[in-house]
Parts: structure tokens; sequence; C-alpha cells
């Protein structure tokens, strides 16, 4: 069976190094993880935590509104291309607009440009590079 819960930030971390920070020396912990307004959820197979993800109140410059930066969606492996990020995203949009969240960005890595667009995401600006992990663009949405 599965399921969509919140989660505590420590529940993320094996899943962040096992798929967002596989063999870098990245940490697992990101700034603004502890912040009173960050949510964190979790997909559960089964009672099994395999999927993440995380929303910190952050403002990006070239965007106005009410703003949550998305960070740190992973799925594991075994359990990657059943949905289960798109089922996180959906769930934490209705959350967010219940905190009146009027738009969500993201640094989107190059290989998930075509998840973010499916979501309704479109990208602001330019092709950037992140060391030890690659290009991304800066992707939002606006909820509201």
């Amino acid at each position: 069976m599965i399921s969509i819960r919140e989660i505590k930030v420590e529940d993320t971390y094996n899943i962040r190094k096992q798929e967002l920070r596989k063999s870098m020396s990245l940490p697992a912990q990101f700034t603004g993880d502890l912040d009173n307004n960050t949510l964190h959820l979790g997909v559960f197979d089964d009672d099994i935590l395999v999927s993440i993800i995380s929303f910190m109140k952050n403002d990006h410059k070239n965007l106005k509104g009410e703003q949550y930066q998305l960070r740190g969606m992973a799925t594991l492996e075994t359990y990657q291309k059943k949905g289960y990020g798109k089922k996180l995203v959906i769930r934490a949009e209705k959350l967010l607009k219940k905190k009146n969240a009027a738009i969500i960005w993201c640094n989107a890595r190059v290989i998930a440009l075509d998840f973010y667009h499916k979501q309704g995401y479109k990208i602001i600006g330019e092709e950037f590079d992140i060391p030890q992990i690659g290009g991304h663009f800066v992707m939002y949405k606006r909820l509201m």
C-alpha cells in the first residue's frame, strides 16, 4: 500500500545520499532543512520510505510572491518510474497553497527537466553548473 506523509529531515538523509549525493563529498543536510516552515514529505511503499521531497521558504531574486524552494527530491532506484515523484509534487503543492505559497521554484538537474515540464514548471534563465552535480536550470510554477 502507498502512503504519503510528513517526515523528519533525518528521514531524508539516506535517500539523499544514495540517489542525489552518490560518490560525492557533498552533505546530505541542506541549508533550511531545520527551519520551522520547511516541509519534508515521503512516499511509503508498504511502510518502506522510498521517495522524498523537501520545500524550504526561500525567495528567488527573479520571482515575486510568497515562495518555497523545492530541494532534494529523490526516489530509490528500484522504485523509480512508478509516479511517486509526481504524487509528492501534487501533495506538496496542495499543502503549500494552504501556507499561501504563490510560487514553487527549484534548481532542476538537466536530466529532470522533462519531469518538471510535465508538472507545469517553466524554465527561467540560462543553464548553470553546480560543482560535482552538473547542469541545472531554475524552474518555477505559480500556484496562485
